[in-house]
C-alpha cells in the first residue's frame, strides 16, 4: 500500500469517526434540552432542511424554533441511534440509521411516548467540521400516548 492510499484510507476513517461523533452528540443534545443558536450551529448548516414527524423546516433558525417547540412537550427524553451506515464522497456524506426515542410527556401525567424509525442525513464538511445539511426522521411505530400538537404539527405516522 502506497502513502497516497494510506492517507486516503486514514481520511475516510477520520471522517467516519467525526460523523459518528457528530450524530451521537446530536442525539445526546436532544436529551440535554439546551436549544440555542450555538446548539444549532454545532450540528447544522445554515441552509439545513429537516423532515420531522411534525413537519418539514428549511433553514437553521426555523429548525431551532421547531426543535424548541417540539421538545418543550417533554419532561425528559432518551434518544438512541444505532446501525448507522455512512457513505462518504469527498466533502459530502450520507447516513442512515435506526432511532429509538423515549419521551416522558410534560402534561403532568407521567405518560411515556416511544417512537422508532429510520434517521437519514446528508452532511457536508465545513471549516468547522462536519455539519448536517439535510435530515429526515421517518417514524415506523409508536407506543403510548403522543404529545398534544397544534393542527399544523400533526405527526406523519405510518
Amino acid at each position: 500500500m502506497d502513502t497516497e492510499e494510506t492517507q486516503r484510507q486514514l481520511q475516510i476513517l477520520t471522517d467516519r469517526a467525526e460523523i459518528t461523533d457528530l450524530l451521537d452528540r446530536y442525539l445526546r443534545s436532544l436529551d440535554n434540552g439546551v436549544f440555542d443558536e450555538e446548539w444549532a450551529r454545532a450540528f447544522h448548516t445554515e441552509d439545513v432542511t429537516a423532515e420531522m414527524p411534525i413537519g418539514t423546516v428549511h433553514g437553521r433558525d426555523a429548525l431551532l424554533a421547531r426543535v424548541r417547540q417540539a421538545m418543550a412537550r417533554f419532561d425528559r427524553t432518551v434518544h438512541l441511534g444505532t446501525n448507522a451506515i455512512i457513505e462518504i464522497d469527498g466533502a459530502r456524506a450520507t447516513t442512515r440509521g435506526a432511532q429509538l426515542s423515549t419521551h416522558v410527556l410534560a402534561d403532568g401525567t407521567g405518560s411515556v411516548f416511544i417512537s422508532a424509525g429510520h434517521a437519514d442525513a446528508e452532511l457536508v464538511r465545513t471549516a468547522d467540521g462536519w455539519r448536517i445539511s439535510a435530515s429526515s426522521l421517518r417514524v415506523v411505530w409508536t407506543q403510548g400516548p403522543p404529545p398534544r400538537l397544534t393542527e399544523e404539527q400533526e405527526p406523519v405516522l405510518p
